[in-house]
């Protein structure tokens, strides 16, 4: 029975999956729409009611989705109003009383679109159908069932705000409001996913944003149809431009305070529903490896703490493969003492050096994936026991000596070390590139292997800003570029926004007078 309706239903619907229905002024043909399309949604209420108006009755037609309802805030404002309390007359408008007099909320909406007004329905609103009009009143009753906002633990900082954005879309929205109390904060929305039609934010301040940013952004919105949208990392893949690329163009973070610096920038943030992070446009390479307490702390700390990501950046992607080149093809290099460490630690290993190499790199991303699916402290346990563990067990079986151990968790660490996890995990790829540069070519393929990514880096842009910025673009960069790059200026030496920011907004601190 079910499956003959799946098929009735979809004379109500166009190609693009939208209801091709009108609201009708006939409260029955309303009601069997509805009740069509819901045909077997246990969780959908819907009811008729008729409205005492002294000998001149009205009827109207309620649905909401129990679970995404407030129904203590339904029968408040709603359905008490109507039905016990009613104060419009006999001649006045049965749609005017229901909207100025009746219904005790003051975010209450018409509605013209069937399809629009069951979409509010579906986000938690809920609708109000009156015979005689071809009109709905959407009432906002949403209650989510959402997580509170709570400590960030996936972007630790020694210093500053520890909250975090959750799944809930106006909540995010909120906490970048709370920090940004300007009327100039602009929040478009949209909607985007045929099936679950996610809703989305742009927010950004609309005399500082990148000219044409916003513009670019909808414009790819717009440029596909898909099923749905579940988190912000399937917006990202959509509006990238490098699509094979493995570094991401966009910035994504869970902390609302970097959200708002970002947008005092000039940039624009892009928050997803049911997705605890956002994503930021533009975003370069300095920006990824780039904390929140850098600003919060001293500079002569915070310029300390850059320099130690870009050394760990580095040993992320090199250390594995500079070992293999070294010990491989270029021992000559090496001081004899180092050299004689190097060689008695292999004297009980049969395996080759890449060999040893790929082994124990391959142990260690088994240990960290192992690590993040398990809940909680067991996944700590499992990557601090196991690796201790594993490392030992494989010097005393033979399979890797007491040095390579040493070089993979130097690069593991180095790894942890970088701030945008999803920044991180490039580095953990592209390391197995080097990897095999170096064991084919030595230290040629080593250089050879690094070149080839700086050339990647310099060719990839985002929303047009060069990815290497400030290192790279000279024409467009000046030397406020560099204030904020390896060495971070104290705070009162950056005066001036980054350079994409408007032309009339570029200070962004001065001496008052």
């Amino acid at each position: 029975m079910s499956h003959d309706t799946g098929k009735d239903i979809k004379k109500y619907y166009d190609s693009e999956n939208r209801l091709a229905v009108s609201i009708s002024e006939t409260l029955s043909d309303n009601v069997q729409v509805l009740t069509d399309i819901f045909n077997n949604c246990g969780d959908v209420v819907q009811k008729s009611f008729v409205l005492e108006r002294k000998g001149k009755p009205g009827r109207i037609h309620i649905i909401y989705i129990d679970g995404l309802t407030n129904n203590q805030m339904i029968e408040s404002t709603i359905l008490k109003p109507l039905l016990y309390e009613w104060r419009g007359s006999t001649e006045s408008d049965l749609k005017d009383a229901i909207f100025y007099l009746e219904a005790q909320t003051v975010d209450i909406s018409e509605e013209k679109s069937f399809d629009n007004a069951v979409a509010s329905v579906l986000k938690g609103d809920t609708a109000i159908f009156v015979d005689g009009y071809n009109t709905a009143f959407i009432v906002s009753s949403k209650k989510l069932p959402l997580r509170s906002i709570s400590d960030n633990d996936k972007e630790g900082a020694t210093r500053g705000p520890q909250d975090s954005f959750n799944e809930g879309i106006r909540s995010s929205t909120a906490l970048i409001r709370r920090r940004i109390r300007d009327p100039k904060l602009k929040v478009e929305q949209g909607t985007i996913g045929e099936r679950s039609r996610s809703d989305y934010a742009l927010m950004y301040l609309e005399d500082v944003v990148m000219d044409g940013l916003v513009d670019e952004i909808k414009a790819r919105f717009d440029k596909y149809d898909i099923d749905a949208i579940f988190d912000s990392g399937m917006v990202e893949h959509l509006l990238e431009e490098s699509r094979y690329s493995p570094f991401p163009v966009f910035q994504s973070t869970t902390r609302p305070d970097k959200a708002a610096s970002a947008i005092t920038e000039g940039r624009v943030v892009i928050v997803v529903d049911n997705s605890p992070e956002v994503i930021i446009a533009p975003s370069n390479l300095n920006m990824l490896l780039q904390s929140s307490d850098d600003y919060y702390n001293r500079w002569t700390v915070a310029t300390f703490a850059r320099i130690i990501r870009y050394v760990a950046a580095f040993i992320a992607i090199a250390a594995p493969g500079f070992y293999i080149a070294a010990a491989t093809y270029h021992t000559e290099m090496m001081p004899e003492k180092l050299l004689y460490a190097i060689a008695a630690a292999r004297s009980a290993v049969t395996c080759p050096v890449i060999v040893e190499v790929l082994l124990m790199e391959f142990f260690f991303e088994l240990l960290r994936e192992a690590g993040l699916r398990l809940p909680g402290n067991m996944g700590n346990t499992i990557g601090v026991v196991g690796g201790l563990i594993v490392g030992q067990s494989a010097v005393e079986a033979g399979l890797v000596s007491t040095i390579v151990v040493i070089v993979v968790a130097l690069t593991a660490i180095a790894s942890f070390a970088l701030p945008n996890e999803e920044f991180a995990s490039v580095f953990r790829l592209l390391k197995f590139f080097i990897i095999i540069t170096s064991a084919l070519l030595g230290l040629y393929g080593f250089v050879l292997g690094l070149i080839i990514v700086a050339i990647h880096l310099a060719g990839l842009t985002s929303f047009g800003i060069p990815y290497m910025m400030p290192a790279v673009g000279g024409s467009i960069n000046s030397m406020d570029g560099l204030k904020d790059y390896v060495l971070r200026a104290p705070l009162k030496d950056m005066k001036k926004r980054p350079f994409w920011a408007d032309d009339n907004e570029k200070v962004r601190l001065k001496k008052k007078r």
